[in-house]
């Protein structure tokens, strides 16, 4: 039996009269059926109570990405500029669901938004607007979005940590990268402002941003990244690798071997 992954879903209006729907982008079922090598299970946005009824039965987590922010009243932060798309549904349903994941020993996987919402739901708070901060670079989607090219492809250099998870798992999957200079996508307008006390960065941008964090006193796997490598990783190696580990992770947990620590078990280790 295949590793039961769970996929975050937003609350989405659709259709002539805009109903209500739970959707995660095809990308993520896509590379849950790939490189994770499990079986997508869409979360609804569904609150709270969800969260102890769906958790014991799922063997890995991915938090999604959004065009949806995080309701500022979860770190205290000002209101929303006027017209920001926010989630109030999901964000009952990620941010206990993630601090039970972790506590849990559960593998989690979280990007762009889910990387936020792991920040938040650990006692960190988020800027809103990256771009309008001084000295910080555009990080937002580009506004050609005919050109999958130019609105997916890299946007910029990461310095990446060389003692870290990611070090690992690129090391131990034998791939060339550098330290000062792995490159990624960027599609957000949110980022870490307080880091959660829980979480250790990863890797930065050349503006300070943060871009990858890890919870090195999880029991199990937790990584997250602010890019999106669900977009590339049938040609970025790096990002099919980081996926893989994921999918090590849940199929271990599947397996009923949970490890003692968060790095994972690999086999250049």
């Amino acid at each position: 039996m295949r590793a039961l992954i769970g996929i975050s879903c937003c609350n989405k209006p659709f259709g002539l009269f805009a109903t209500p729907n739970h959707a995660a982008s095809d990308s993520y079922v896509r590379c849950t059926l790939g490189p994770v090598g499990g079986v997508p299970v869409l979360l609804p946005a569904a609150g709270e109570a969800l969260v102890p009824e769906i958790l014991p039965r799922l063997d890995g987590l991915i938090l999604t990405g959004s065009r949806s922010n995080v309701h500022p009243d979860h770190y205290e932060g000002p209101a929303h500029a006027e017209g920001t798309p926010e989630d109030p549904q999901r964000d009952a349903t990620t941010l206990p669901l993630i601090r039970a994941a972790i506590a849990a020993g559960l593998p989690v996987l979280a990007i762009c938004r889910g990387f936020q919402e792991l920040n938040v739901a650990l006692g960190g708070s988020l800027d809103q607007r990256i771009q309008d901060l001084p000295g910080r670079l555009d990080h937002s989607t580009p506004s050609d979005q005919r050109l999958p090219k130019l609105r997916i492809g890299k946007a910029h250099a990461v310095r990446v940590a060389v003692d870290g998870m990611l070090a690992r798992i690129w090391d131990g999957a034998g791939l060339p990268w550098r330290p000062e200079g792995v490159a990624v996508n960027s599609l957000h307008n949110q980022g870490i402002k307080r880091l959660a006390p829980r979480l250790v960065a990863e890797a930065w941008a050349p503006d300070g941003t943060i871009e990858a964090v890890r919870v090195p006193d999880a029991p199990g796997f937790v990584v997250g990244v602010q890019w999106h490598p669900e977009y590339d990783w049938e040609e970025d190696a790096l990002s099919r690798a980081l996926f893989e580990a994921f999918g090590a992770a849940a199929a271990a947990w599947a397996a009923g071997d949970r490890p003692a620590s968060g790095m994972p078990r690999l086999a250049a280790a």
